[in-house]
């Protein structure tokens, strides 16, 4: 049997050592990839089946309605394209609900009021009532950790860390941040805070607040946790350096029992029994539509699989598109995937995914070994005519990701786009259908659907 990696490098040495071979063979993937561009922008589908999933379905956290509706959608989408195999992979999925619309206030020393736009960090327990405390502001969670349970305990802490502008790559910025988000509440608890308010996680300045997922630490008191919008950040900074502040926060959040959702597959059978995936998660945050985060990646999967198949594409391994469940708030989805390709003894050999929004597509994140990165980056370099340049080691994604624990070797790859204008939507009511641009969105289906003809063609 041929060790998995001898079909990267015959690839590599037909393309360089015989370059009039390797001209032959790219000028025939770059005719089928021309088709594939063809296709998604002159009878494409993707804007369409995205404003379906915005519009007639709407947000989607795991557990609610609208989930199980998203789910009905993609299964009904699926046997429609008539792909050879359609079915739902059973998981069970967290149930939070946020309840009557958050409404918080703070008042300064001089009695001056402000209304926040304020969402609850999904997770977080409710405030039993209205919840009233002093302000203390400290930057960042190190910070936080700085200081005594005194300084504390009573407090409302806000964590005022914000986006840095000088960070070209946004989702690095946003990775700075997330500590505040993700950690806060628990570290606030520790020290005896009644509550935690952050500065959303995003870039403008603007009234868009912006939820997302915390966790709570086991040992540790839970605490009510927000985020006020931007602007409202800069105001309660401002007021903070003049005096004291007073917040007053209400919400109603809670966590119900887990309920039984599902992955929605589809499949184009290969030659041969590997597996390629590719996919986005249907679920969203129950604010906005979820159309960049992540109906967009969602519509990019079916879209590719669907012009594939419109091509007369033959695989060379089954190729599977995943719409997956619960990456907002858990993950199920991704790891019940991971682990019943182990169970079911299935061999995965590459996964893509698609989670940074419907923007201009520039290229995709690679993890693979030193070979097999040369080797891909090298076919990718056919990609260059469709203005897709970017090609850096290091690439995936949250839903993905798990399969790196049972298929050590396997490659994997991210979608990478122009990421400046993300996070002016990014789990916020901002995150509607009609902040989609058509021809982006159909780029970034035309350009996944040409990686995995690529992928299909190069990994053995």
């Amino acid at each position: 049997m041929k060790p998995p990696i001898f079909k990267l490098f015959y690839l590599y040495f037909f393309c360089m050592v015989l370059p009039g071979a390797g001209r032959a063979w790219a000028q025939a993937d770059e005719t089928f990839i021309k088709n594939i561009y063809n296709e998604a922008l002159i009878h494409g589908e993707a804007y369409e089946n995205l404003r379906t999933l915005c519009k007639d379905i709407g947000a989607r956290l795991a557990g609610s309605a609208e989930a199980q509706m998203a789910v009905d959608w993609g299964y009904t989408l699926l046997n429609r394209y008539g792909f050879d195999k359609v079915y739902l992979q059973e998981i069970k999925v967290p149930h939070w609900e946020r309840g009557t619309p958050e409404a918080g206030w703070i008042i300064n020393e001089q009695g001056d009021v402000l209304k926040l736009d304020v969402l609850a960090l999904g997770g977080s327990v409710a405030t039993q009532g209205l919840l009233q405390g002093e302000v203390l502001e400290v930057y960042d969670i190190e910070a936080l950790k700085q200081l005594s349970a005194k300084e504390v305990e009573g407090k409302v802490v806000f964590l005022s860390k914000a986006f840095d502008p000088t960070l070209l790559n946004t989702f690095k910025a946003y990775g700075a941040c997330y500590p505040i988000r993700g950690n806060g509440t628990s570290e606030a608890g520790r020290l005896g805070a009644k509550a935690v308010i952050i500065r959303s996680l995003a870039m403008p300045n603007d009234d868009f607040p912006h939820t997302g997922t915390m966790h709570y630490s086991e040992d540790v008191p839970k605490i009510p946790g927000a985020a006020i919008s931007t602007n409202n950040a800069n105001t309660l900074h401002q007021w903070l350096a003049k005096g004291k502040v007073t917040l007053k926060l209400q919400m109603n959040c809670q966590t119900l029992e887990e309920v039984v959702s599902y992955n929605v597959i589809a499949e184009l059978t290969g030659k041969d029994d590997k597996i390629i995936s590719f996919g986005g998660h249907l679920d969203s945050w129950d604010v906005g539509e979820g159309a960049h985060d992540d109906g967009a990646g969602i519509v990019h999967a079916i879209e590719a699989i669907r012009i594939l198949k419109k091509l007369g594409y033959k695989p060379n391994h089954t190729l599977r598109c995943v719409l997956f469940m619960n990456e907002e708030n858990g993950n199920r989805g991704g790891q019940a995937y991971a682990r019943i390709a182990s169970e079911k003894k299935e061999e995965h050999i590459c996964a893509i995914e698609s989670d940074n929004g419907g923007f201009l597509p520039l290229g995709f994140g690679i993890s693979a070994s030193d070979d097999q990165l040369k080797a891909i980056q090298s076919q990718a370099r056919q990609l260059e005519n469709f203005e897709l340049y970017y090609f850096p080691k290091g690439g995936g994604g949250v839903d993905i990701g798990p399969l790196k624990n049972y298929y050590p070797n396997i490659v994997q790859l991210g979608l990478k786009v122009n990421s400046q204008r993300y996070f002016n939507y990014h789990h916020s009511h901002n995150d509607v259908f009609e902040e989609v641009n058509k021809r982006e969105l159909e780029l970034g289906a035309a350009a996944l659907a040409g990686m995995v003809y690529l992928m299909d063609n190069l990994l053995n």
